[in-house]
């Protein structure tokens, strides 16, 4: 019986029509992405030009030569840029980073200059850029441009955020602290009681409160590196990861602060805010209830309060933490539980701040999932309603304050339900996204075959299609009644072992063909 040998297996890993994995929509999702990023911080740079200081592009082309805001930072973008890397990229990265380092140390120490660290860590990742650009192609190059992206975004972001504080500063003369305030009233004052508690807990609750406030991006850069740990050996990153969302919060927020400036308890009730403060009354004695107004304050605190991001942060982590270990969900709990006790302990924020931070976190976060597994019904209604309702917290806030505080009973409870409503609608969307996962992009080695033609035409003799079979002596059935009846020829299929069929008499019959490795048969 003559068989049709195919390629498919083949095929599947070598041949496989580039058509079937669906770039291009992929391809369009990053371009519009880079070029809303290079837009924005060109946006940011006219505008601390505008304000006479330099902006993030600026600052970020001064810290390859001279003294770098942040060591810690870079080495942080080096290491999210590393998980592209194989180990051994890994440790030429790291040494090349420190030896730049060490040289700009010794240039610093014979110019008597201030020592810092941090400027190699940042030519390494421009280096893998260029490398990615010039010396790679395909997935290849596609995966070390975003892993040294990923990395310049988070340094890049930061500058970013903080040119956002400073405009915040010099384009927001008034703040709205008063009508934040009132609205408290209705939430019990958390940043006063928070505060009195801090203060009874001594320097040891100060000092772990402060700790855990100042390291929640180590944190959140721990988690990220947990996350993307298999990216070097699945050659792809994952679908969503925490820095998507972490980034998208510090690039969004500080627009609020433009429509809602806030500076916070500590400044504009408390002895922070010096000569600029309403009364030096937080934390022992609550503001008194009256008729709010916008206040002027100085040019140089940031309006950084509405929407607290430390607590959309601290959120987010908790979020993407209950994917992890046990231990990884303990620490989640106990860093937002810490955070948000530190936000309101010092004085930070306003308890409604924390409410409006929860629901623009979520929000943010929702948004983010649904771009990475592709938009339907559901993420477009949590979206909307997470964001209906924190524009109408941010209304309640401005323009019903004195009824929130002259119902505290009624109004409390409604704040934190609208609260509990996005939390809840999050939470039941994202377990039904869990369960009943969309389609995939899968890895070119991994994609759907189109229809593999056959490699090897069948034997010219065939017969066409429809016509009888012709007799094949050595394939006649004795058992059949009529040896001569048509036999349509079937489909070769994989080896399997089946005896030979009888012979006539008549004939000599044919022996199979001998396996390797076994002595021929001698005819009997």
């Amino acid at each position: 019986m003559n068989s049709i040998p195919t390629d498919i297996g083949r095929r599947r890993d070598e041949d496989a029509p580039s058509s079937t994995v669906p770039h291009r929509p992929r391809v369009t999702q990053w371009t519009v992405a880079v070029a809303l990023v290079l837009a924005f911080l060109v946006a940011m740079e006219f505008a601390a030009r505008h304000y006479g200081t330099s902006g993030p592009l600026t600052n970020e082309s001064r810290e390859l030569l001279f003294s770098p805001h942040s060591g810690p930072l870079l080495y942080a973008g080096l290491a999210l840029t590393m998980v592209v890397l194989t180990w051994r990229q890994r440790l030429l990265a790291v040494s090349c980073a420190i030896g730049i380092d060490l040289v700009f140390a010794l240039v610093r120490w014979l110019a008597d200059a201030h020592q810092k660290f941090g400027n190699g860590a940042l030519w390494v990742i421009l280096g893998c850029a260029v490398l990615g650009l010039v010396r790679r192609t395909g997935r290849e190059r596609a995966l070390l441009v975003k892993g040294t992206g990923l990395g310049l975004l988070l340094v890049t972001g930061h500058l970013a955020g903080d040119t956002w504080l400073l405009i915040t500063s010099k384009a927001r003369p008034k703040v709205l602290d008063p009508y934040v305030a009132t609205a408290d009233h209705a939430l019990g004052d958390p940043s006063w009681v928070a505060g009195r508690i801090v203060d009874a807990s001594g320097p040891a609750g100060e000092h772990l409160l402060s700790l855990v406030y100042g390291q929640l991006p180590l944190a959140a850069a721990l988690m990220a590196l947990h996350q993307l740990r298999h990216v070097a050996a699945e050659r792809r990153f994952p679908r969503h990861h925490l820095v998507r969302t972490f980034l998208a919060i510090g690039m969004l927020g500080p627009a609020v602060y433009m429509i809602f400036p806030v500076v916070g308890p500590v400044f504009a009730y408390g002895p922070d805010g010096g000569a600029w403060a309403t009364a030096d009354l937080w934390p022992h004695t609550a503001p008194p209830l009256g008729t709010p107004h916008p206040i002027p304050f100085d040019g140089i605190t940031p309006r950084n309060c509405m929407p607290s991001l430390h607590t959309a942060w601290a959120t987010t982590l908790f979020v993407h933490t209950r994917e992890g270990s046990r231990l990884m969900r303990y620490a989640g709990t106990f860093w937002l539980v810490a955070t948000l006790s530190a936000t309101l302990g010092f004085g930070y924020h306003y308890g409604a701040d924390l409410v409006a931070g929860v629901v623009f976190a979520l929000t943010i976060e929702a948004g983010m999932r649904a771009l990475s597994r592709g938009w339907d019904r559901s993420a477009s209604l949590l979206l909307v309603h997470g964001t209906v309702v924190f524009l109408a917290l941010l209304a309640a806030y401005r323009y019903l304050p004195t009824h929130l505080a002259a119902h505290p009973w009624l109004y409390g409870p409604l704040l934190l339900l609208a609260m509990g409503s996005v939390v809840y609608h999050y939470v039941w969307t994202t377990r039904r996204w869990r369960e009943d996962p969309p389609a995939t992009e899968a890895p070119l080695a991994d994609a759907p075959l189109a229809e593999a033609p056959l490699t090897e035409a069948a034997p010219t003799d065939a017969p066409p299609a429809g016509a009888p079979a012709p007799e094949d002596p050595g394939s006649e059935n004795p058992g059949s009644e009529d040896p001569g009846s048509e036999v349509p020829v079937p489909v070769a299929e994989p080896a399997v072992s089946e005896a030979p069929a009888a012979e006539p008499a008549s004939r000599k019959p044919r022996l199979p063909d001998p396996r390797p490795g076994e002595p021929q048969a001698e005819p009997a």
